[in-house]
């Protein structure tokens, strides 16, 4: 079932992606940390060497915190756990997939073009 909370209270955009992705969107502004006990950052770096269970960490992370909007997945690390992002139907937080510096934008593996396809009949 999809997700219809209030959007005014996901304000937040978060960043899953290899490290010059992360960084140049820091670097822009996009990021943030929480204060207090339980300080969260809204990025995840994902290395080489780390496994899908990371990957499929950090995607549960953003994808059940209340006060995110927005998650720019680097698409090859999307591609690690597609299964999962393409059963992911709620419509809060808005899963875009984009290009890593070293992999280009593949449009037919993207799962929102997908659906979009879909839904124009295509």
């Amino acid at each position: 079932m999809a997700n219809r909370e209030d959007p005014t209270k996901r304000e937040l955009i978060a960043i899953i992606g290899d490290e010059d992705s992360v960084t140049g969107f820091l670097l822009r502004g996009i990021g943030h940390v929480t204060t207090g006990a339980e300080a969260e950052r809204s990025w995840a770096v994902i290395k080489d060497e780390d496994d899908k269970a990371a990957i499929e960490a950090a995607f549960d992370r953003f994808t059940t915190r209340k006060d995110i909007a927005i998650i720019f997945f680097v698409q090859t690390l999307a591609e690690k756990i597609r299964h999962r992002v393409d059963q992911f139907n709620d419509i809060y937080p808005a899963i875009i997939e984009i290009p890593s510096k070293n992999h280009p934008y593949i449009l037919e593996n993207d799962s929102v073009m997908k659906r979009v396809l879909q839904q124009l009949g295509k």
